[in-house]
């Protein structure tokens, strides 16, 4: 028994050690893994190696998209990389943006560009009209990446549409979320390869053991549809009844210049995961040799600016959680929020601080009611801190909101996929669309009025109020919120 304890305390001392002195991410996450560590020595080191470790470095960035990066420098010609990376428009940007575009281009990020025509979408229903007649019309390729795909009425439409026009010749690339789609039978989508649908697994089997489960942890959280290289989705909707039926959520349909950015973003995970490219790159950006094509939405007179940056847990500069600290340390009139998942790191609490000591109006905006029982009490311990730190906080009734947005001074809008917590900031992959336009700023500002007009706000004398144990219960489930 002496000897059992003390293997058990060496373990322990190790595991402590080695993430207090080797992880350099953020402290709260640190501590999280800490308490792991500590309840569970041998277990909790094993699992801290497999899927805590940082992993932000230029090394492990350029392992992870050396595949793509092979494929684009050998291709891609002159105009292409202008397209993708010129700094040409910034000087359209107001000139206190423009850092925030630099810090969403870094590591090989693509730059500003334009859209023709854009649609802001918060009703599912609409977005899946939209989508499957933009399916029905595709004439060359249709590409695919959404974190959920359902074995429901909507999935099945939707799944149904891509086999058929892969049927007719149309080229259909789907990157499949496999993790996260576990609940779905294998059959539902080797039905679709039968068809003709190229399908890769994000996560990949063919990996040795050790790399294999070093992955696990990470999620293809993205929401991406690419029509013909010339019409693009994405946002907050992934493709499911709840999405189409029953959440309320926002997402954009826009095309145009700026659509070569999420076809990069795709083109780049696809390569990665081993899916084959038969054309040449070129052939997916059609906006070089011509206009895109129009939408059912009104052609805009001014050409509203838009930016799609990726989050990607081995890109040295994490980006997206850059952004919504630089707006709130920018801002000088508001910024206002909308997350379901409120778990933010100790440095946007900071933040919202000192945006509050400067007199910005810092508003977030949260589900009444969360889908996932793990997350309401996570929620409620960030609520109390937000607002000692100066925000006020929104409970948006009615259907549940699964929106990401943020909105600043009514100039930028974002509209993406990533949530307000740890694991969209430095675990999953991500993608967010930051508007450079006050029409665009104007139309997200009226849905974010629209939304608080259905919502109650928190006071936080009530909050204090609350009996000693929920609060104390809050404090532990806070403790472990930046490792869920």
């Amino acid at each position: 028994m002496t000897t059992f304890w003390s293997i058990f305390t060496v373990l322990l001392i190790i595991g402590l050690a080695f993430v207090v002195i080797v992880d350099n991410g953020d402290p709260g996450r640190r501590i999280g893994w800490i308490l792991i560590i500590a309840l569970l020595p041998v277990g909790g080191l094993i699992f801290y190696l497999l899927f805590g470790i940082n992993k932000r470095s230029r090394k492990n960035y350029i392992r992870a998209h050396r595949r793509f990066n092979k494929v684009f420098n050998e291709q891609a010609t002159p105009a292409l990389r202008t397209l993708l990376f010129s700094t040409r428009r910034l000087e359209d940007i107001l000139a206190p943006y423009r850092p925030l575009n630099k810090v969403l281009a870094s590591g090989n990020r693509p730059s500003v560009n334009e859209v023709e025509t854009i649609e802001i979408i918060t009703s599912g229903s609409r977005k899946y009209e939209l989508l499957m007649e933009d399916i029905k019309n595709a004439k060359e390729s249709i590409h695919i990446e959404y974190f959920k795909f359902g074995n429901d009425e909507g999935g099945k439409a939707v799944k149904q549409a891509l086999m058929q026009k892969a049927r007719e010749g149309v080229k259909v690339r789907f990157i499949k979320e496999n993790i996260a789609n576990i609940p779905i039978p294998y059959w539902y989508f080797n039905s679709m390869r039968r068809a003709g649908v190229e399908v890769v697994n994000f996560t990949n089997y063919s990996f040795s053991p050790l790399r294999f489960l070093s992955t696990l942890s990470y999620r293809d959280h993205r929401k991406i549809a690419v029509i013909d290289g010339r019409i693009g989705y994405t946002g907050g909707m992934n493709i499911s009844d709840k999405y189409f039926r029953r959440w309320r959520d926002t997402h954009i349909r826009f095309t145009g210049s700026a659509v070569a950015q999420l076809q990069y973003a795709f083109l780049d995970t696809w390569v990665n995961c081993r899916g084959k490219l038969a054309t040449p790159l070129l052939s997916f950006f059609p906006m070089l040799n011509g206009k895109a094509e129009g939408s059912n939405a009104d052609s805009l007179p001014a050409k509203p600016l838009i930016q799609i940056a990726t989050g990607d847990p081995s890109s040295p500069v994490p980006a997206i959680h850059i952004s919504y600290e630089w707006a709130l340390l920018n801002a000088k009139k508001y910024v206002w929020i909308q997350t379901p998942y409120l778990a933010p790191p100790e440095s946007f609490l900071r933040a919202i601080q000192a945006a509050s000591a400067a007199g910005v109006d810092v508003r977030i905006m949260v589900p009444k009611k969360n889908d996932t029982a793990i997350m309401r009490p996570i929620n409620k311990a960030y609520y109390m801190l937000c607002l000692e730190a100066g925000a006020r906080v929104f409970l948006r009734g009615g259907e549940f909101i699964h929106s990401k947005t943020l909105l600043m001074d009514d100039y930028l809008s974002m509209i993406g996929s990533s949530n307000l917590d740890n694991r969209s900031f430095d675990i999953d992959y991500e993608i967010n669309t930051y508007m450079f336009d006050s029409g665009l700023a104007a139309r997200n500002k009226e849905i974010f009025e629209q939304d608080l007009a259905l919502s109650s706000e928190l006071d936080l004398n009530t909050l204090r109020r609350e009996p000693w144990w929920k609060r104390g219960w809050y404090r532990i489930m806070r403790l472990i919120a930046p490792v869920v």
